[in-house]
């Protein structure tokens, strides 16, 4: 589960500026820290198919985000792709 603690971490990493808490790198960040707990989570657990819905809906959210970004900032999206390891 990601802690508060966690997601500062992630978001302080990502932020365009020090109140950015919204932003489509930010969210995509943070999406991106829960799928891969998530899917540690479910290597243990096969049987889990609410939590296998949930990782779904999370890297469907995190595809959109990323194509919005795309969209507006090719150069963005390249970053943090690579930055992430995505792809």
């Amino acid at each position: 589960m990601l802690t508060t603690r966690k997601k500062l971490v992630v978001m302080a990493k990502h932020q365009r500026h020090e109140k950015d808490t919204g932003s489509p790198e930010v969210q995509v960040a943070i999406l991106s820290q829960k799928i891969n707990e998530l899917a540690a989570h479910l290597k243990e657990n096969k049987k889990d198919h609410h939590s296998r819905r949930g990782l779904l809906k999370m890297v469907s959210d995190r595809r959109a985000h990323l194509k919005y970004l795309k969209k507006k900032s090719e150069a963005k999206y390249n970053a943090l792709t690579k930055k992430l390891g995505i792809k």
